[in-house]
């Protein structure tokens, strides 16, 4: 499968940490040649005096679009010269998703934090509903470290790009995605399965026993990750199976750490590894405590439609 990302689509409220999910964007939509879709939500609260609920004024919301296209513009200037800018109002997560289908976008760049509604973006319900119904994959993207950020991708790419495996369907979803972009950029794969060790009671257990067990379940489970690879994809990027023991967060975001990775792919839904990793409180783990962008990946698009 390649993957081609022809419209994407980078939602920003113009704060310094969403603004560097913009690089991201302009970085990517360059690299792919691909329409680039800025997008702001306004997302203001109603106004309440004396227990009763007020709007804000018509005049009022439309001056704020106004200002915020013009801060848009500036933002993006001459970078990408196929560019459009968008600004609507109403809950964030809905109208992104949204705008989403109706512009039939391949690919979504949001930043981890930021003012107003997309405070709550990484952080919450909000996110959670937003990688759980986008139709397309999303580009999560951390504040930067000062080692890496959009200008390395800019010249380089991503060199060291990180799947997580758990032989699921949905993960083998993301997996497709690393292939393509490992690809893309010439990057070295890392496709890593966790396993989650299981804690018994020494009393009922021989010494060495639980050592025997993981050796034997780490050689399987490393033969398997080796079938994933297709024999072609040697040819064109440097593939590394690895097995680590523990908590996904934790072994996922040390690994990528560790090894200088600068994309963790991951499948929206799966059993055990990715089941834990995207539900719940654990996707708010992964992505604060990673040192790069993180790509969820939901069920691929109808083979002809990818892209």
């Amino acid at each position: 499968m390649k993957v081609e990302f022809r419209r994407i689509l980078c939602a920003t409220d113009l704060s310094e940490f969403s603004n560097h999910a913009v690089s991201y964007a302009v970085a990517l939509a360059k690299q792919f040649e691909a329409k680039l879709y800025l997008c702001n939500v306004i997302d203001l609260p109603m106004v309440t005096v004396h227990g009763a609920a007020y709007a804000y004024p018509e005049d009022y919301t439309e001056n704020l679009k106004e200002d915020t296209l013009r801060s848009l513009e500036t933002l993006v200037g001459q970078q990408v010269s196929d560019w459009e800018a968008i600004v609507t109002s109403g809950p964030v997560a809905a109208t992104i998703s949204d705008l989403v289908d109706e512009y039939r976008i391949d690919l979504a760049v949001a930043a981890t934090h930021g003012r107003s509604g997309f405070k709550r973006l990484i952080i919450g319900s909000v996110t959670e509903r937003l990688i759980r119904t986008i139709s397309c994959p999303i580009l999560v993207v951390n504040p930067p470290d000062g080692k890496q950020g959009a200008e390395t991708i800019q010249r380089s790419g991503f060199k060291n790009i990180l799947v997580g495996c758990d032989f699921s369907p949905d993960s083998n979803n993301a997996l497709e995605y690393g292939f393509s972009l490992a690809q893309e950029f010439q990057s070295v794969l890392h496709l890593v399965h966790v396993i989650e060790p299981v804690v018994y009671r020494e009393v009922f257990l021989p010494d060495g026993f639980l050592d025997e067990v993981h050796t034997n379940l780490d050689l399987k489970l490393g033969e398997e990750l080796e079938t994933l690879v297709p024999e072609e994809a040697k040819n064109w990027c440097d593939i590394r199976t690895t097995c680590v023991a523990g908590k996904p967060y934790d072994e996922l975001t040390r690994y990528a750490k560790d090894h200088g990775v600068d994309l963790i792919i991951m499948g929206v839904r799966g059993r055990s590894l990715m089941e834990t990793m995207l539900l719940g409180a654990t996707t708010g783990r992964v992505i604060r405590r990673a040192v790069c962008p993180v790509l969820s990946v939901g069920p691929l698009k109808p083979t002809g439609d990818i892209g």
